[in-house]
């Protein structure tokens, strides 16, 4: 077995546990640096390079979890790495004679959308609009769907898991929950189903092991729904009108005051409930509820503070006071103002 990214995050901890199961007798990690798991193969390279081939030839599974997913990496950066990685990834594959590759993206590619059935079965088509991270993962899925076909005998797993939390897990969404508060969108009804990072590596062990195969959803039994959630996080709501959080996030993100586009505003207003059904069918079952693991999410981010999607220190906290999400929403006005003026100025 070889693991991508396997020195930190997910792929170090998928690393760790195939290495420790009796079933598998090799586990091979590549990563841009020596990681520290025993027993462990370590290959030191970028996993853009095609030299990826000669590094797996012999392995019978390779996991690709070397996916950037940061709300601070640069998107241009960040996009051409992730599709380039996973090119590359199920390209070696097929030339070294890799006759299976597990890839793991989100149940994000399904789209957030007031209409979705819940939960989405795992075949369901894929309707999320493809603008920022969730614009990589649907290349990612696009390639996964290809490489059967253009490379016969290859096999490809993809993994979509409902809201990763636990382990230190930082994303958009989990930057929600460090805002002062939790926006709203007037009118709508969050159904919130989260996926704790040991139930994701269960779930990609069991894919790796064959156990489940094709498009795989995971994530815990059921939803929430937003007064439950704020109960467990301790956090009051902001509530706004859809025309306005919409306006005012797509000016920000078009002045490139907020990492997030506009569209990311439909994962914490509509439901992407997804429904396990492979693996359920399988025998897997999760070990955290929604609660527990809303919980987890409730640990991780203490402390943390965010304001526009970006982290913010201790000073600025205090600035920001309670009323932090009201004041940064209602200052993009002062500051599109401000940026049309520069504009007026410039071409005058």
């Amino acid at each position: 077995m070889a693991v991508t990214g396997a020195a930190s995050g997910l792929g170090r901890a998928l690393a760790e546990r195939l290495a420790g199961l009796e079933e598998i007798n090799r586990v091979v990690g590549l990563d841009e640096r020596r990681g520290d798991v025993e027993g462990v193969e370590w290959r030191v390279l970028d996993i853009r390079d095609p030299a990826v081939a000669r590094r797996i030839v012999g392995c019978d599974v390779v996991v690709h979890l070397d996916v950037d997913l940061s709300p601070d990496t640069e998107p241009r950066q960040r996009s051409a790495r992730n599709v380039r990685g996973a090119q590359t990834v199920l390209t070696a594959a097929a030339a070294s004679g890799v006759p299976r590759i597990v890839l793991c993206t989100s149940a994000m590619v399904y789209g957030a959308l007031a209409d979705n059935p819940v939960p989405l079965p795992d075949d369901a088509p894929l309707r999320a609009r493809p603008e920022g991270v969730v614009a990589d993962l649907l290349e990612i899925e696009w390639l996964a769907r290809r490489a059967p076909r253009a490379h016969p005998g290859l096999s490809v797993t993809v993994v979509r898991p409902a809201m990763v939390v636990g382990g230190a897990v930082d994303t958009f969404l989990t930057r929600h929950f460090e805002a002062a508060r939790l926006l709203v969108i007037r009118g709508s009804r969050p159904s919130w189903q989260f996926c704790h990072v040991d139930d994701l590596l269960s779930a990609l062990e069991w894919a790796t092991l064959g156990r489940v195969e094709g498009s795989v959803t995971v994530g815990s039994e059921g939803f929430l729904e937003q007064d439950e959630v704020e109960k467990l996080v301790g956090l009051p709501r902001l509530e706004l009108p859809e025309s306005l959080a919409l306006g005012a996030a797509e000016r920000l993100h078009r002045l490139g005051l907020t990492p997030a586009p506009a569209s990311d505003l439909a994962y914490v207003s509509h439901p992407w409930v997804v429904s396990s059904d492979k693996l359920l069918a399988a025998g897997w079952r999760p070990v955290h509820d929604n609660t527990t693991a809303c919980e987890a999410l409730a640990t991780d981010v203490a402390g943390r503070h965010t304001a526009l999607g970006r982290r913010i220190g201790r000073r600025e906290t205090a600035t920001l006071g309670a009323a932090g999400a009201t004041v940064a929403l209602l200052g993009t006005a002062a500051v599109v103002r401000r940026a049309r003026r520069r504009k007026t100025r410039g071409g005058t």
